[in-house]
């Protein structure tokens, strides 16, 4: 057993006579290339840096994030840069506000059943990203906003249609979920999502009008997210999600998509802290600078008579000489306050004074020389 035990020893101490030697050669190599092998080791040292879960954060793309955050970051933050975010435009969280309790009570009265409406979302997003995340089948209203000459879309889901098909034409009361089915929507379903869309505009129009009074139209039904283009794919749009519900578990999400661009006209307004807020404008600060504005001393010159002459003539002017004017005592005087005619006066005497009598009132006279 001694004889065969002892091959066994020999082939270890062969083998870590052998590691020995491989490590004394590198020691050996290392001087000779060690430009060489610190690029090598550059290289191993960069390709470990970052692993798959740092490239997917570094991209955006972090999956251990909870899918209903909105928040981005990486390079899909830098690439969103360039969107207004909806916390920019405070007045907008006031007029939706508005605009839900006015749609509760109109649809409890286009259903005659009890609907209660809340905001889920309100977030900036591409055209062409919100168009790509419709769930189909749904319906898209493009509507259009007459006084800022811009368009939109409301968008209400086939969970929400079906629910207003059977409340509307007395569908069954059921505590099973419906089934939403592929099918293209009938001219019926269309109609009512036309009529429920209009009580909808109408309160938006109502929720706008202490802000700036717009009125938004009807303008077409698609069925198809590609026809309802109204904006570039690229171009940032206020998303606003609102949820429908009524009794029996029915319901329904209704979207509400505005282009940054047809927000535009209003957009100072929308930036308002508070309503009827006016930036660079103090009422106060108005009134004392009229008061002070009213007890200015300023200086009016009464005209006789203007001459056009030479210069010759001014410079051989001498004590003595007469400058006849081409008037007479009786012609009107004109006054004058900081080279503005104001007004005109017959000229006169008040006991030791020479007087003028105004002849026309100065507001009548600023309006005809604005005329």
């Amino acid at each position: 057993m001694a004889e065969e035990e002892k091959p066994t020893d020999d082939e270890a101490a062969a083998a870590e006579w052998a590691s020995m030697l491989e490590l004394e050669e590198k020691k050996a190599e290392e001087g000779g290339g060690a430009a060489a092998d610190a690029g090598a080791g550059t290289g191993e040292e960069s390709a470990r840096v970052l692993n798959q879960n740092e490239i997917d954060s570094l991209l955006g793309f972090d999956v251990k994030k909870e899918t209903g955050s909105h928040h981005t970051d990486g390079i899909f933050a830098i690439l969103d840069k360039s969107m207004t975010a909806y916390e920019k435009l405070p007045m907008m969280e006031v007029v939706f506000d508005r605009l839900i309790r006015q749609l509760s009570t109109s649809l409890r009265n286009f259903t005659s059943e009890n609907v209660d409406v809340s905001i889920d979302s309100m977030a900036s997003i591409r055209f062409d990203d919100y168009l790509n995340s419709i769930p189909l089948p749904a319906l898209l209203v493009v509507f259009r906003a007459v006084e800022w000459e811009n368009f939109g879309i409301v968008t209400v889901d086939s969970s929400h249609i079906y629910s207003m098909v059977d409340i509307l034409l007395g569908g069954r009361k059921s505590d099973r979920p419906m089934r939403i089915e592929g099918r293209p929507y009938t001219t019926i379903e269309q109609d009512i999502v036309k009529r429920m869309v209009d009580v909808v505009l109408a309160d938006m129009s109502a929720a706008f009008e202490p802000l700036s009074p717009v009125t938004f139209h009807f303008e077409r039904l698609e069925s198809n997210p590609r026809f309802a283009t109204i904006t570039r794919p690229g171009n940032p749009a206020l998303l606003i999600k609102f949820r429908v519900d009524m009794a029996d578990d029915r319901g329904g999400m209704l979207e509400i998509l505005l282009p940054h661009t047809t927000l535009e006209p209003v957009r100072d307004l929308l930036l308002q802290m508070f309503m009827g807020e006016n930036f660079g404008k103090d009422t106060v600060w108005e009134k004392y600078l009229g008061r002070e504005l009213r007890g200015t001393n300023i200086e009016i010159e009464a005209i006789f008579d203007e001459k056009l002459v030479t210069l010759k003539d001014v410079m051989s002017l001498k004590v003595g000489s007469t400058i006849l004017l081409n008037c007479s005592p009786d012609d009107d005087v004109t006054l004058r306050c900081g080279g503005i005619p104001v007004t005109t006066g017959t000229l006169g005497r008040v006991k030791e004074n020479i007087a003028i009598s105004i002849n026309e009132p100065v507001k009548q006279r600023v309006k005809d020389t604005q005329l």
